[in-house]
């Protein structure tokens, strides 16, 4: 199998070339050999390499930096997918792209299910979704997996953040009436791994394609998440000046960012843990390995 992997730099793109390596021959590539932005550079790069599977992990994510970067922001995101589900549809190729929990408001009081209704909240989750519905007017066989609070060893993240932070203050104000699911790369890439030795060994013919949610089972807000952070980074002997019981719980209006998060951030991933019968880790099982991870 040639699999062409895009954003190769990032913290997700890291663990994918890890993941993908095994399964046949990997082109790994970042922003300096293949900018998702330029048009006619991505259509050539990938006729160049001829893949079987192209897997985008590039994207543009600066939530709030997107909010005066729409332009950039859709280029990468919303039009970039649809040119390579249309370069794959040529090939003969399909197409593994992630997308985010942002394409959602948050109103809804239980987790959103793939067939919800989209309506994003900023411009970053709008140009996410223009994304998937770029990839499936394609033409492509695709998997669009839809995910939550990525975080890595690789890159920056809200663990990291926090790490950093309890290290350099004694109080720390996080907020807690959104909900979601912390998500690590680590999950993210061997689930990406599986499901594409699982289609090669059954053939895309018989293949589930189409969209999914992937996170971890359980949920959580932003204040726990952070909580669990500096809890585990204590039991470690990290030095840190701040302490769990001292991070005091905020609302979103204490904390006002230029681009707005939805409340209620859950996938429910039954269709994704139904159609390949995947059982998902919970998300503090991931938290506490990618922790172990930066520790060691």
């Amino acid at each position: 199998m040639k699999i062409l992997l895009t954003g190769s730099g990032g913290q997700l793109g890291f663990e994918l070339c890890r993941s993908l390596a095994p399964l046949g021959q990997l082109v790994a590539v970042g922003h300096a050999e293949c900018d998702l932005a330029d048009e006619a550079a991505l259509r050539a790069r990938i006729r160049e390499v001829k893949p079987e599977v192209i897997v985008n992990a590039a994207a543009y994510t600066a939530v709030d930096k997107a909010e005066s970067e729409a332009a950039l922001a859709a280029a990468i995101n919303a039009r970039a997918p649809g040119v390579i589900g249309e370069e794959a549809a040529r090939l003969g190729a399909c197409v593994v792209h992630f997308s985010s929990d942002y394409v959602f408001d948050g109103t809804k009081a239980s987790p959103y299910v793939e067939e919800d209704q989209t309506h994003p909240l900023s411009v970053y989750g709008a140009s996410k979704l223009d994304g998937e519905r770029a990839l499936q007017g394609s033409g492509a066989r695709h998997l669009i997996f839809r995910t939550s609070w990525v975080a890595g060893a690789h890159g920056n993240n809200f663990a990291k953040t926090i790490l950093r932070l309890a290290a350099e203050r004694d109080t720390l104000a996080v907020v807690a009436d959104q909900f979601g699911v912390p998500t690590s790369t680590t999950l993210l890439a061997e689930t990406t791994a599986q499901l594409l030795e699982r289609m090669q060994r059954e053939g895309p013919d018989r293949f589930a394609f189409g969209l999914y949610h992937l996170v971890p089972s359980g949920e959580t807000n932003w204040h726990e998440y952070a909580r669990l952070v500096v809890g585990e980074a204590l039991l470690a002997g990290k030095p840190l000046k701040l302490r769990a019981q001292d991070i005091k719980a905020i609302t979103s209006a204490e904390y006002p960012l230029p681009a707005k998060r939805p409340a209620n951030s859950r996938l429910d991933t039954t269709r994704l843990r139904r159609n390949f019968d995947l059982k998902l880790p919970t998300w503090q099982s991931g938290v506490q390995k990618l922790l172990q991870e930066l520790f060691t």
